[in-house]
């Protein structure tokens, strides 16, 4: 899958430009014009980094970049901050704001993808690699093999990409309409109940007996994958 990128920008111009240049680096973009709209986007879709502008109309990138971290389901999301204020201490108020890293305008495209590329490297190793680990499950999207230690897992098509997505973002709490997003896709029809049933057939192949049930269901919200608590 295609790390999806949020540009929340105003101008038109850079806006396409921006799509421009990262789609033709393999990543998928959504567009929001304002911060508002970028705040219901990613109430609605799954992304893997925002690239935030700081001056919008009405709500502010540092705003947005604030609500953003104050939300559960978004708060581990990368964010990079693109702004014409180019002073220290501006820096360093969207740094303390939340963002991962900041780019003063006008800015290089190259330098734009190559600090995309360093932040999903350090934030979201996974995205940058054929094989995740969590635990003591190993995933190779080469060969689309799973293993559980040593126990090989047969998942079927549906539940191989649900567990990618999840070792993709450990930790992290995914809604069932979050989860329909980013496995089934946005333009299509799928019941929630839909997801229920997907996540049980996971856990009968991924937890074999007395192996720990590392998919966490979170009531009223969704399902993580979690690494078990160690108590002394």
């Amino acid at each position: 899958m295609k790390p999806t990128v949020l540009v929340v920008e105003d101008e038109n111009a850079l806006v396409t430009l921006l799509k421009y240049n990262l789609e033709a680096e393999g990543f998928d973009v959504v567009e929001a014009l304002d911060g508002e709209k970028g705040l219901l986007v990613l109430s609605e879709r799954t992304v893997d980094l925002v690239v935030l502008d700081w001056m919008l109309p009405n709500l502010s990138g540092i705003e947005v970049c604030r609500r953003i971290r104050r939300r559960p389901e978004t708060r581990n999301i990368p964010i990079i901050m693109l702004t014409a204020r180019g002073e220290e201490a501006d820096r360093v108020r969207g740094l303390n704001a939340g963002a991962d890293d900041y780019l003063p305008k006008p800015f290089s495209y190259k330098e734009l993808i190559a600090r995309i590329h360093a932040v999903l490297r350090r934030i979201r190793p996974a995205l940058e690699e054929e094989t995740l680990r969590f635990h003591d499950v190993e995933m190779n999207m080469a060969t689309h093999r799973v293993m559980r230690e040593d126990r090989s897992v047969k998942l079927g098509p549906t539940e191989f990409r649900l567990l990618r997505h999840l070792m993709e973002n450990p930790g992290r709490v995914f809604a069932r309409h979050q989860l329909i997003d980013a496995v089934w896709g946005h333009d299509v029809y799928v019941d929630e109940r839909t997801v229920d049933v997907h996540i049980r057939r996971l856990r009968k192949e991924l937890n074999a007996e007395g192996e720990t049930d590392l998919i966490r269901t979170v009531r009223s919200a969704g399902y993580s994958l979690d690494a078990p608590e160690v108590t002394a």
